[in-house]
């Protein structure tokens, strides 16, 4: 496994994929992008650090754009947005499985920017990958409960048609889970101190 700092090696990842270092390279072009490497001209891509800070602004910024989302969906369509969010919700709160869970809170946040209507959102959002590989829910211990307990107060706060508490109501579920994904990650030691890139 790559750890913070270490350089990809291309060649090796080429090989074992038998593959060119063509498809490898606009991978790490794309990683890039999400945040994950950083390519520096003619050294090589190296792996970016993920410290607690890193973790933690993930998901204030998630809450951000989701807090922004559920807004404008209030703003934009009223609380009739309560009755789809509600059937949702109260699914989250009964289901057992984590895979289900996944799917519902995704459905939840799904059915949030689409009634935000707002391209330039969701546009953003997709630029915003997973800290957490796989099934959040299966791997981020009290996951659940955040999650059951933050969409709760979000269907109330937009069946009573007050925006701000809905868009509070969101920051505060993900702050939340970015707190359980930044204990989960140092009891891992995942935020040890890592080397300086060559040439820093």
């Amino acid at each position: 496994m790559l750890k913070p700092g270490q350089r990809v090696p291309q060649d090796a990842i080429a090989q074992t994929l038998g593959v060119s270092r063509i498809p490898v390279r606009e991978a790490l072009i794309a990683l890039e992008r999400e945040g994950w490497t950083t390519i520096i001209p003619h050294r090589g891509a190296f792996v970016n650090a993920l410290d607690e800070q890193s973790v933690r602004d993930h998901y204030e910024l998630l809450g951000l754009f989701y807090g922004f989302g559920v807004r404008r969906a209030v703003e934009r369509g009223g609380p009739s947005l309560a009755v789809s969010l509600e059937v949702i919700q109260k699914k989250i709160a009964k289901v057992k499985d984590p895979s289900r869970l996944y799917q519902l809170a995704l459905e939840f946040h799904r059915t949030v920017i689409d009634a935000a209507r707002s391209p330039r959102l969701r546009t953003v959002l997709r630029q915003m990958t997973d800290v957490v590989p796989g099934n959040f829910f299966e791997l981020v211990p009290g996951s659940d409960a955040a999650v059951r307990e933050g969409t709760a107060a979000i269907v109330t706060a937009i069946e009573r048609n007050y925006p701000e508490i809905a868009e509070r109501e969101y920051a505060t579920m993900l702050h939340r889970q970015g707190d359980l994904v930044a204990e989960l990650f140092r009891e891992r030691g995942m935020f040890d101190e890592i080397p300086d890139q060559p040439g820093d």
